[in-house]
């Protein structure tokens, strides 16, 4: 799939608003979609169409950096070494949806992991899905827990 086919089918159930921090959607509006990599945008997909088929929720609110974020961002803004986190890379996102808890999100993906079209991260252990596409097992697994 290219990448403006995958954007295509993105936009059907997210906004890149939804995606970005709002420094960037101001900056940048629609043109905010530059900033992905294509894999992590095409894993979004798959998570949200063929994996956990139920609505998600990634800036909506009070969170507004769960996707994309700046160098303006407070999580970013007041890091004093140096931040190479996934979210700044356009490589990852915290995700909730009212459906399923992080955890059967967690679970659902490791049972179908075949179905990812790149090995992802997942934090384990906190209230929210975080997936990115860093990939520490240089291919040799399709999902790894941190």
């Amino acid at each position: 799939m290219t990448r403006n086919e995958t954007i295509t089918q993105l936009r059907a159930f997210f906004d890149v608003s939804e995606l970005v921090c709002p420094h960037t959607y101001k900056r940048f509006g629609e043109l905010s979609w530059q900033f992905f990599d294509t894999n992590t945008l095409h894993t979004l997909l798959v998570l949200r169409a063929e994996i956990l088929c139920v609505p998600m929720t990634i800036n909506a609110g009070d969170s507004t950096q769960r996707g994309l974020r700046c160098n303006l961002c407070g999580i970013v803004k007041g890091q004093k070494k140096q931040y190479l986190s996934a979210h700044v890379m356009g490589k990852g996102f915290d995700v909730v949806s009212n459906e399923m808890t992080a955890q059967e999100m967690r679970d659902k993906i490791f049972e179908n992991a075949d179905k990812l079209p790149v090995p992802i991260r997942i934090e384990d252990g906190v209230s929210w899905l975080h997936f990115d596409t860093f990939d520490p097992s240089n291919g040799k697994n399709k999902v790894t827990f941190f």
